[in-house]
């Protein structure tokens, strides 16, 4: 697992499968159509931090404070208690949305600069900013230097609707947003009966080994988002594979492999969180290093002598010409054998003209 400390989403179930939480000052993006529950997402990711002693933005281009703290409020979350405190919030509309990126946001960021509460940061939804700028270089261009701003605030989640069409796994419409943010998750709904209905799939965390799954999730009211997940690996199957990869480890040192990668095998051994063996893996990074059985020990024996008596000198490609390769124990024709010459030449049809030529096919 990575080493780098994790801030929990609040999402119950899914931190579990992204190493904990998510990366500080990073962009965490939501998409899903209409009914997936994104903007529960938002306000239990929001929660989450105000209820540990973190700061909360909310960006709304569309709901008014009011009655996102009413919504929040049905759902078991108190907002109302953090309101002009530790929450604060922006509604913007449109084109508006513009200016507060251009000019309202910096001067915030600037402005908590000397603070050392980290505030998470809602937008929810940034559908109208999408659909307001239809040119895609002007949209990438704003949706790039919002991310940037906020990120300096603290981890930022961001929620848009999605219209795909039959067919598509992902709307064409949120191709940029996904494309810039530093995670994705997309939220679909098939009202077809019984209680998971609801299925999360994770497209993409950046610097993160995360689930592979379409995970179910239901709305649970005090709670939440719930994900039905299961750790990526359990504590007790932590150092299962230690003893493949200590023998690996071995086997690339005896192989004449370099310090690099046996520091790479090292860090591989201390993150590898699947639940099968990594033997097939090691063999095929073995073969892509050029170690593998092809190299005899007493070929590593000799090229180690050679590099201790003159490791400075290099390859004399002469010593290769008169050399012969053996390919499943046969003997290649060498160098000298392909050259053609006057003594040579029995065997050879000499011809001098076109004429000659068309004549000899007849």
């Amino acid at each position: 697992m990575s080493g780098e400390k994790r801030i929990p989403t609040g999402i119950a179930g899914l931190d579990r499968v992204i190493e904990g939480g998510v990366r500080d000052n990073t962009t965490f993006l939501v998409v899903g159509s209409s009914g997936t529950g994104k903007s529960t997402f938002a306000m239990q990711y929001l929660n989450y931090g105000l209820e540990h002693g973190e700061n909360g933005l909310y960006i709304s281009m569309e709901e008014p404070p009011e009655q996102i703290m009413r919504e929040a409020k049905m759902l078991g979350f108190n907002l109302d208690k953090y309101y002009e405190k530790e929450l604060f919030f922006f509604h913007s509309k449109g084109k508006d949305f513009v200016k507060l990126v251009d000019e309202q946001l910096p001067a915030l960021v600037e402005a908590n600069r000397n603070y050392s509460v980290k505030t998470r940061v809602i937008i929810d939804p940034l559908t109208p900013l999408i659909w307001a700028i239809q040119d895609k270089q002007e949209q990438r261009e704003i949706i790039t230097k919002l991310f940037y701003t906020l990120k300096q605030l603290g981890p930022v989640l961001i929620t848009t609707e999605e219209h795909s069409s039959p067919g598509e796994t992902v709307g064409e419409d949120v191709l940029i947003p996904i494309y810039m943010s530093d995670g994705a998750v997309h939220l679909t709904y098939r009202p077809i009966g019984g209680a998971f209905n609801r299925a999360l799939e994770i497209i993409k965390m950046r610097a993160t080994r995360h689930g592979e799954e379409v995970y179910p999730y239901i709305f649970v009211r005090g709670v939440g988002v719930v994900v039905r997940t299961t750790p990526l690996v359990s504590a007790e199957d932590m150092r299962k594979y230690d003893d493949v990869f200590d023998k690996a480890i071995r086997t690339a040192a005896d192989l004449g492999a370099g310090e690099r990668m046996l520091e790479r095998l090292v860090y591989v051994k201390e993150n590898w969180s699947y639940p099968f063996s990594p033997k097939e893996t090691l063999q095929i990074f073995f073969e892509s290093q050029g170690l593998n059985d092809a190299v005899t020990r007493q070929d590593l024996a000799r090229r180690k002598e050679e590099e201790a008596s003159s490791p400075e000198v290099p390859l004399d490609i002469g010593e290769l010409s008169g050399g012969t390769l053996q390919i499943e124990n046969a003997e290649l024709i060498q160098d000298d054998e392909l050259s053609f010459s006057d003594s040579n030449d029995e065997g050879l049809i000499e011809i001098d003209s076109l004429s000659e030529l068309e004549e000899l096919l007849q």
